[in-house]
């Protein structure tokens, strides 16, 4: 399986924040925002992975990524010109995708919560069976987002796009899981009244031919589209409360891939080392030490 993380768009909304750097290069506590997309990627067992950025951002994240083998997995980067829909990132990454199934995250999102990783296996089972995922979080402004209607087995009955008069408030988050066959589907998406390739219209294409599954989010997961100012701010204090309570880094890449068994311990150790002057660096020594006992 492939994965993808859009991350391109002005970030306009976090002006003047982003207008000398990156949304996705904001720091979200201690560390820079792609980090979290990437480690739920990660949390997938996906190593190769495309990063959908700007033309002026694209030497920024390559210069804070590289080619990915810090975190034992191989990044691939392209460039969007103009940000014009969710559903352009699958025909921007046609040739990277391939003839595989393919994981779609949003750059500026952010997912946590005990149970993750499991939900996200059974996501991309689901994909590997010739299905689509989406996932699910309950809101209380749903006019603002894409939204699912559930029947009480959990069945998606329909989805909308920021409707004015929503069926739920249950979110779809940007997570998205898609079978073989994507980029091809994504081809045939007509451009929404916001002249956009709107991801809600690929969905609905999977869903009319009854292959659109939810994954819901229900309590004891956090989920953040930090792209405001109060959501990025609310992020990095659940992070920093989190990593204080349990005295370990979550959403870390390097703790991932070594759990993962992508990384060695020499490797985590050289990390750990070029990281050694601040908590980041200390706590993948920590790492290592308990690995030890």
């Amino acid at each position: 399986m492939k994965g993808i993380i859009l991350a391109g768009g002005s970030g306009t909304r976090l002006y003047p924040l982003t207008e000398g750097v990156s949304k996705q290069l904001l720091p979200v506590y201690d560390k820079p925002m792609i980090f979290y997309p990437l480690s739920v990627l990660m949390q997938a067992g996906i190593k190769d992975i495309l990063i959908i950025t700007t033309e002026e951002d694209q030497k920024s994240f390559i210069r804070l990524l590289k080619d990915g083998r810090q975190f034992g997995i191989n990044l691939s980067y392209t460039i969007q010109k103009r940000p014009e829909g969710l559903a352009q990132a699958f025909i921007l990454g046609a040739n990277f995708i391939g003839d595989d199934e393919c994981a779609m995250i949003l750059g500026d999102n952010l997912f946590y919560g005990s149970g993750l990783k499991e939900k996200l296996n059974l996501a991309k089972t689901a994909s590997e069976n010739g299905l689509a995922m989406i996932f699910g979080f309950q809101v209380n402004d749903p006019k603002r987002f894409g939204i699912m209607e559930l029947d009480q087995d959990h069945n998606v009955l329909s989805v909308e796009e920021k409707p004015e008069n929503p069926k739920s408030d249950w979110a779809i988050t940007g997570l998205y899981f898609y079978p073989k066959g994507v980029s091809k589907l994504a081809q045939q998406v007509k451009p929404s009244s916001r002249n956009e390739l709107e991801i809600t219209s690929l969905n609905a294409m999977y869903l009319n031919q009854h292959l659109l599954k939810a994954c819901l989010l229900n309590e004891g997961y956090s989920w953040f589209d930090t792209g405001t100012f109060k959501s990025l701010l609310d992020a990095s204090n659940m992070i920093r409360t989190i990593e204080n309570n349990r005295d370990r880094l979550i959403c870390s890449p390097e703790i991932i891939a070594y759990e993962n068994g992508w990384l060695t311990n020499e490797e985590l150790e050289k990390r750990a080392q070029h990281l050694s002057k601040n908590s980041y660096g200390l706590s993948l020594k920590k790492v290592l030490e308990r690995a030890k006992l």
